[in-house]
């Protein structure tokens, strides 16, 4: 990920703006919504492709008791960076980087007994326990432990090896399938399973420091849910989990990210003339085009192509036909903004410019797909790096 800070100004091709402080806040409201629960910042994909190690130290900053990270290798790059406490990772495969992971402090997560014989193994080869967190499956059919004999024999194999000295068991969890859709019945047969599973577990000697299965939407909206820890993943970064039942500011958070772009042409053309590949645009008349140096390469959806909305010069522009892979049109109206003007295709509204529902909108996909694609090539700035007060 391509770090720098700069002013607002800074010519550059494109950029996507982080504020940090709008970060802090985030993490602050979302304690407030679980007030009884410790809370974890996911700052997996490169914290939803806003940067992980800056956006991870102000998570922290602002009271954020855990990291959560998909993969060992995110995980151990936040403790090279020199993130204290605790971190948790939960997607290995056979043969990762167990031994790494339990010197480096970090808490694994364990859904079978393949890879309970591996982190004992990588535990008795770096004489230390390793702190393992055992997943159940209660109902998503992802990762997990299946109910019944498949945690009995998990759970038990576990616990041998607690008192061998060899792991500690930390924590007992599990992911909900439908929580952004309040009053789905998988939820509460989800929560009935989860205090099942982890009943038997504390029934049989487990101790763990937390149980936890609240994921954004969850933490929003379930306070049954919350346990001892929640997780929060996409609205650490203001964007609501649910759009269907409310906004960003329903829920008091503010996007983290504005990308925008310098026009790098404006040009005359005539009526019927054709636009990018396949000129599934051709101009209705007279009229200015506007090229933003920005594409599929960078992370902009193609399937976004001919209904993407870009802010230029006060007024909402639509891409004129195809994304291609560094660039895109937008018909300005005849308007002539100069080259180098913003372009701003997504960020929190408040200057009037659409945001990243918007573009999951246009794309027929979500908004965590919009922000984490943005891609390498587009430089992510930093602003508000200090503390609040």
């Amino acid at each position: 990920m391509s770090e720098r800070t700069a002013p607002r100004t800074a010519p550059l091709r494109a950029r996507a703006e982080i504020d940090l402080a709008a970060l802090r806040a985030n993490v602050r409201a979302l304690r407030a919504h679980a007030p009884g629960a410790a809370l974890m910042a996911v700052v997996k994909s490169e914290a939803y492709g806003h940067g992980a190690v800056p956006c991870a130290r102000a998570a922290v900053a602002a009271g954020a008791d855990w990291l959560g990270t998909a993969t060992p290798e995110e995980a151990l790059a936040l403790r090279a960076a020199g993130l204290p406490g605790r971190i948790m990772c939960w997607l290995w495969t056979p043969g990762g980087p167990w031994r790494e992971a339990i010197e480096a402090d970090v808490d694994v997560s364990v859904s079978g007994m393949w890879a309970l014989a591996e982190v004992t193994e990588a535990a008795r080869r770096a004489d230390r326990p390793a702190r393992v967190q055992l997943k159940a499956d209660t109902g998503l059919g992802r990762g997990g432990c299946q109910p019944g004999d498949d945690w009995a024999d998990l759970i038990r194999e576990a616990l041998r090896a607690e008192a061998e000295g060899l792991l500690r068991v930390t924590g007992l969890w599990s992911h909900f399938a439908c929580a952004d859709e309040p009053g789905h019945p998988s939820i509460a047969a989800q929560l009935g399973r989860f205090r099942e599973m982890v009943a038997y577990a504390e029934e049989r000697g487990a101790r763990p420091e937390v149980r936890h299965i609240a994921n954004s939407p969850a933490t929003l909206t379930l306070p049954e849910s919350h346990f001892d820890l929640v997780r929060t993943g996409i609205a650490t970064y203001g964007i609501s989990p649910s759009p269907e039942l409310g906004t960003p500011a329903d829920f008091g958070l503010r996007p983290v990210m504005t990308l925008s772009a310098s026009l790098a042409l404006v040009k005359h053309v005539p009526g019927g003339h054709g636009v990018s590949y396949g000129h599934r645009y051709v101009t209705p008349g007279a009229t200015t085009l506007g090229l933003v140096p920005l594409g599929y390469a960078d992370g902009i959806p193609r399937h976004a192509s001919s209904a993407g909305p870009v802010l230029v010069e006060g007024k909402w522009r639509t891409i004129a036909g195809r994304v291609a892979m560094d660039q895109f049109v937008v018909d300005l109206g005849g308007d002539e903004p100069v080259p180098g003007a913003e372009a701003v295709l997504f960020g929190p509204g408040d200057r009037g410019e659409p945001t990243a529902e918007d573009w999951a909108q246009a794309a027929g996909t979500i908004a965590y797909e919009i922000v984490t694609r943005i891609g390498t090539r587009v430089p992510r700035v930093y602003v508000n790096e200090e503390q609040d007060g």
